[in-house]
C-alpha cells in the first residue's frame, strides 16, 4: 500500500464478507509491522473476521492475547444509542497514544459506519465526523484506517457524503487509489 496513505474509504455492496479477505490480509500486514490493530464492527461481523484472519494464518487467540489485535463490537463512543463525534474521536485519540505507549508503531483501526453510528443512524453529523477524524490523522502521524460504507444498508446520501470526504480509496490489502469523487471540506461544504 502506498506510503503515506493513512485514511482510506471503502464502499461496497452486497454481503459484507465479500471485502473481509482483503482486510484480514491488510491487519495481517499491520500485526507484521508491528501495528495494534482493531476492528470495530458487529459481533457477525467480528467472528467473519475473526475467521479470516485464521485462513490469513494469523494467530488470533495469540495476537488478541498481547493486545496487538482489538476486534470488538462495544461501542462506547455511543451516547444513549446516539453516535457521539468527540467521544469517538477521543478514544481513537487515546488508542493511539497506548499503542505508542505500548511500543506499537502505530495503531491502524477500521470499522463500518453502519455499526458505528449506533442504532439510531443518525447520520446528521458524519461529514464533521469525517472531516474531524482526517484533522486528526494529520495531527498523529502514527494513525491508519479504512472507514467502512456498505452501499446496501446506508442512506444513498451519506454513501456519497462519506466517497466526498476521503482523498483515497480502499481497494484491496496492496492498493489504494486517489478518489476522483473527493472534495476538499473547504472548496464545497459549509463549515
Amino acid at each position: 500500500m502506498t506510503q503515506g496513505v493513512r485514511h482510506q474509504c471503502l464502499i461496497y455492496e452486497g454481503s459484507p464478507a465479500s471485502h473481509l479477505p482483503a482486510l484480514a490480509a491488510l491487519i495481517r500486514q499491520k500485526l507484521q509491522n508491528h501495528h495494534r490493530c482493531l476492528y470495530l464492527n458487529s459481533p457477525p461481523m467480528v467472528a467473519g473476521l475473526r475467521s479470516y484472519l485464521y485462513a490469513a494464518g494469523v494467530d488470533v487467540p495469540e495476537e488478541e492475547k498481547k493486545g496487538s489485535l482489538v476486534l470488538t463490537s462495544e461501542n462506547p463512543h455511543l451516547e444513549n444509542g446516539s453516535f457521539d463525534v468527540d467521544r469517538m474521536l477521543n478514544l481513537l485519540s487515546g488508542a493511539v497514544s497506548q499503542a505508542r505507549h505500548d511500543g506499537y508503531l502505530g495503531l491502524w483501526a477500521t470499522g463500518d459506519m453502519s455499526w458505528e453510528f449506533g442504532p439510531e443512524r443518525n447520520f446528521s453529523r458524519l461529514l464533521e465526523y469525517e472531516w474531524r477524524l482526517e484533522e486528526l490523522f494529520q495531527a498523529l502521524p502514527t494513525l491508519s484506517g479504512v472507514c467502512q460504507y456498505h452501499r446496501d444498508t446506508l442512506p444513498a446520501d451519506i454513501v456519497h457524503q462519506g466517497l466526498q470526504a476521503h482523498r483515497h480509496l480502499f481497494i484491496n490489502e496492496t492498493l489504494s487509489r486517489l478518489n476522483p469523487s473527493y472534495v476538499p471540506r473547504e472548496s464545497s461544504f459549509p463549515q
